[in-house]
């Protein structure tokens, strides 16, 4: 919840008191059946009118750090005489500040405000996407990456401690997947606007990828304007929510608390937690692996079904649409069932070899319908891979300093594989693009390791914890609530 509740506890009166029932009507508890119909009521309106918002977000960021490769497809290359590894060059640097953008994002966000971090971002960064149409040579290509890179950077982080703030933690792995699933989305909408504009191709004297870059950055502009509005500054502001559903979430406010309590003024010591802690290096360096799937595939995978699999540039376009709506869907699905299920380390297991085995078609010497089918192998596990190590994590943290902190490291780490992916399939080594697919393999493989490290960590834990209750364990006073605490449960 972006602001504090109007009435606050400290951690020590938490601990010692329930939740206050000022709220509530008489006889009336958090735990009632009435309570809970009430507060499922709320969360809809949440999905209803706060979800969609970073939804779309995700989608138009995604299309305009992502376009590059349609318009790569389109003569972009050829316009502006890029030579050999300069679109690697421009595709990496985008991470490059990116990676700055994000860990101090992730610790002022909150007391900047998200109503006024989000909307101002999301102008800057339409504004570099227009201005990317009007680029000339390499130099200028750079520099619009560069500083879409920033700007973008610093959207991640405020999106997820934005929906940390009115999600409690066992409702953030779907709505932390809706952001990923509009990034899927995204290379969907993306293939049938690049197709689209091909048929604006020499509209007032312009090719068509410059009109890609200047009618995505007017809608990105469009929609920060729209964003001044639709981003709430706090529950007790919020349009859509009356006054029943304020006070559902002041009780849903008081009952994280014990798992938060910040106001956005985070301590050296939060910090110094979440860097202590290996949780955030083992999840980071995970992400570093999945990541460099995700973007690698993402950006380059017009460029690999026209030049690797002998499709033309029409084709190339609309060919990436089923791709990646089948990765939204299993994303969507699995997320679902994550959240029912409360399991973060199952779908993560068991997706990531279907996405091996695509990798392992891809290096094999089959024909390109198959090839093409080993793309959908690969959606089903990138867009889920990456989405549900960070909602793993993220879940996982306590308090809220901590939390913001061990995401800053994460999201710094993640962005390493952004960088690779720039790197790994380049684009004169076509049509084979053997060391990208070689390298998204065992990148997999990796990740898949590591999530076994990581849940032995955390089952480890869960027992030292019982350990602790046994002997009758009491916090000492003022000491600061972590997720170490034996009355913290992690999710596996």
């Amino acid at each position: 919840m972006a602001d504090s509740p109007p009435r606050e506890l400290s951690l020590a009166d938490e601990k010692q008191q329930p939740i206050t029932r000022e709220y509530l009507q008489q006889d009336e508890t958090p735990e009632s059946v009435e309570f809970k119909k009430k507060e499922a009521a709320v969360r809809r309106k949440l999905d209803r009118f706060v979800a969609p918002v970073m939804m779309i977000l995700m989608l138009i960021s995604y299309l305009d750090r992502g376009n590059i490769g349609f318009a790569a497809t389109q003569g972009m290359t050829k316009d502006i005489g890029l030579k050999p590894g300069q679109l690697n060059t421009a595709v990496s640097v985008f991470y490059i500040f990116y990676i700055i953008a994000e860990f101090p994002t992730s610790i002022y966000v909150k007391r900047l405000q998200f109503h006024r971090v989000i909307p101002t971002i999301t102008f800057c960064w339409g504004v570099v996407c227009l201005c990317t149409g009007f680029v000339q040579n390499f130099g200028g290509l750079v520099t619009c990456r560069i500083f879409l890179g920033f700007f973008e950077g610093c959207l991640f982080p405020a999106m997820t401690l934005f929906l940390c703030n009115w999600y409690s933690r066992e409702e953030l792995g779907i709505r932390v997947a809706y952001l990923f699933i509009a990034s899927a989305l995204s290379g969907a909408f993306g293939g049938l606007i690049a197709w689209g504009i091909l048929y604006m191709d020499g509209v007032g004297g312009w090719p068509g990828w410059r009109w890609l870059y200047v009618l995505e950055g007017i809608l990105t502009l469009v929609w920060a304007a729209c964003c001044i509005f639709l981003v709430p500054k706090s529950y007790e502001t919020a349009w859509f929510l009356n006054e029943e559903d304020k006070k559902i979430m002041r009780v849903r406010a008081e009952r994280a608390e014990a798992y938060s309590g910040g106001d956005g003024h985070y301590s050296k010591a939060d910090i110094m937690a979440a860097a202590k802690d290996v949780k955030s290096w083992v999840h980071g360096c995970i992400q570093i692996c999945v990541v460099t799937i995700l973007y690698g595939f993402g950006t380059f995978l017009p460029i690999i079904i026209r030049d690797g699999f002998h499709y033309s540039t029409v084709q190339a376009q609309y060919l990436v649409i089923p791709v990646n709506l089948w990765g939204a869907l299993v994303y969507a699905l699995g997320a679902y069932l994550s959240d029912r299920y409360k399991t973060r380390f199952l779908p993560l297991i068991t997706m990531a070899p279907i996405g091996i085995a695509g990798y392992a078609i891809l290096l094999s010497p089959v024909p390109a319908s198959v090839r093409y089918f080993a793309t959908y192998l690969i959606a089903t596990a990138c867009f889920l891979c990456t989405g549900g190590n960070i909602t793993w994590l993220s879940g996982n943290c306590a308090g809220d300093g901590k939390r913001a902190a061990s995401l800053g490291i994460l999201l710094t780490l993640t962005n390493i594989g952004g960088v690779v992916s720039g790197q790994i399939y380049q684009t004169k080594a076509a049509p084979a693009f053997t060391l990208g697919h070689a390298w998204s393999l065992g990148c997999l493989a990796v990740a898949w390791c590591g999530w076994w490290v990581i849940r032995f960590i955390y089952r480890r834990r869960e027992k030292g914890k019982d350990r602790k209750i046994a002997e009758g364990y009491v916090m000492p006073p003022g000491q600061m609530y972590t997720d170490r605490e034996p009355d913290f449960r992690y999710q596996i």
